[in-house]
């Protein structure tokens, strides 16, 4: 059947190189390359005009250069199951091909396009693109089996043995000029959104390249320090798939083999991997305890009591708490669409431990800002995070907010960039002296706009613990 077309159905994976997906439909025939903008993506567009802004500037990149193959992308909109049956029908495919998802809503809508499509005579193919290592090949290495892995150690141990496919053939791409019917290529507007955004495979790896040129060797500092700014930015383009998670692990671990590396250098390369692997991880952990999306990995966990609201929410939500770095944190990331990755684990700490708040709150609010759109790595960080996830600590990591200021961003200069109302406030009084506890002054606020701490941190954090450690026997 290898003249007839095949479809692929683009999702999240908006390029043409190193693309799984588009491999494997090409290997059964030419390509007819179509997006669906279905109900679910619609609604979840519409609640992020930023993400809208990026993935549609991405869709529009994308048939730029399937232009230049002397195709188009066909986009259509509605229920997936009908539009992708009746366009298969009448471009005379063989069937569908796209790539997997890995949160529980979108698995189980893929398992029923899946049955929809080989109920009407096509074959449907749902392909691992998103992550540098595939589950099943991860889990293949476990040594209980096939069951995915549950803890990150071993994990990583795995992933860093295992081979990093490649799906560099150009040549085989060979995509069709059928005359489908099209509708218009999505707009920011359409979903309540304006502007564009810098998205698409080209800019991808020009960020990429400028990080490994000029960022790469002081990662080791740059995630742990907001104010340099020099971690790679690549969440949006590999949540989106505009950049191939494959293709950025074989660049970093080429990159290890060159001899003339220094040591800071390895160090740094070696985090960033680290990184990836965490994302890998968090993609099989979901696509293989799908459960995870409204419920603890850890079971003894499942019964644990979180608060659905607590009068400083509305505080943490815009930036108001009276911590600078949780401030400055939420302020950026209401601002830009981007957090600091080391801030991000600092402003959820304080939510889940200060204020006892449900991590999917967390999760939910943070969902409306970020411009990536990943809602299995956004699960697995928050349980994480909260104590209730694949880190096997005893008790969770609470971060002391000030402790963490002090330390990392001791000149103050990230919360000064986003907390205008600090910028001329001598950072000396930012806290009490060094027998107080570790608030901001009160000095600090006589005719001050920037508000006391909406709690004792201190005080919280303890009776947190005594209640998680009561627990389940409580």
């Amino acid at each position: 059947m290898a003249d007839r077309p095949f479809v692929y159905r683009f999702t999240k994976d908006l390029r043409l190189d190193d693309h799984a997906g588009l491999a494997s439909a090409a290997a059964r025939g030419t390509v007819l390359p179509v997006l669906v903008i279905e109900p679910t993506l619609k609604e979840r567009l519409k609640a992020s005009p930023r993400r809208a802004a990026f993935f549609c500037s991405a869709v529009a990149a994308l048939d730029a250069e399937l232009v230049e193959r002397g195709s188009r992308l066909v986009v259509l909109r509605g229920d997936p199951s009908a539009s992708l049956v009746t366009i298969a029908r009448d471009a005379g495919a063989a069937g569908v091909a796209w790539s997997a998802s890995y949160d529980s809503a979108s698995m189980a809508r893929d398992r029923a396009l899946q049955s929809d499509l080989e109920e009407n005579g096509f074959t449907a193919l749902v392909v691992h693109d998103a992550p540098a290592v595939a589950p099943e090949e991860s889990a293949a290495a476990h040594s209980s089996g096939g069951a995915g892995y549950r803890a990150f150690a071993p994990y990583f141990d795995a992933w860093c043995g295992l081979p990093i496919t490649s799906h560099e053939h150009p040549l085989l791409l060979r995509f069709t000029t059928s005359d489908v019917r099209s509708e218009a290529l999505p707009t920011a507007e359409e979903f309540g959104a304006a502007g564009n955004a810098a998205a698409g495979a080209a800019p991808a790896r020009r960020l990429f390249e400028r990080f490994l040129r000029e960022g790469a060797a002081q990662y080791s500092l740059a995630a742990s320090l907001p104010s340099e700014d020099r971690t790679s930015h690549l969440s949006p383009h590999l949540s989106f798939g505009t950049i191939s998670a494959r293709t950025v692990a074989r660049r970093v671990r080429e990159r290890l083999t060159d001899p003339f590396a220094l040591s800071e250098e390895r160090l740094s390369l070696r985090l960033f991997l680290r990184a990836l692997a965490h994302r890998d991880f968090f993609l099989q952990l979901s696509w293989f305890a799908p459960w995870t999306h409204d419920e603890p990995l850890q079971e003894k966990m499942r019964g644990f009591t979180w608060e659905s609201a607590h009068p400083a929410l509305e505080a943490w939500r815009s930036g108001m708490t009276g911590f600078p770095l949780v401030d400055a944190g939420i302020r950026q990331l209401r601002a830009t669409g981007w957090m600091h990755p080391h801030v991000r684990a600092v402003a959820a700490s304080w939510l889940c431990f200060d204020l006892g708040v449900d991590w999917r709150v967390g999760r939910e609010q943070w969902d409306r800002w970020l411009v990536e759109d990943d809602l299995a790595l956004a699960t697995g960080n928050w349980q994480w995070i909260a104590g209730v996830g694949a880190d096997m600590a005893q008790y969770p990591r609470i971060y002391n907010p000030e402790r963490q200021r002090r330390r990392y961003d001791p000149a103050g200069e990230y919360v000064r960039r986003w907390i205008p109302e600090l910028a001329q406030v001598p950072i000396e009084v930012w806290h009490g002296r060094t027998a107080e506890s570790a608030q901001l002054a009160l000095g600090l606020y006589a005719g001050s706009e920037y508000p006391q701490p909406a709690v004792d941190h201190a005080v919280a954090a303890r009776a947190f613990l005594r209640r998680y450690g009561a627990f389940p026997s409580s």
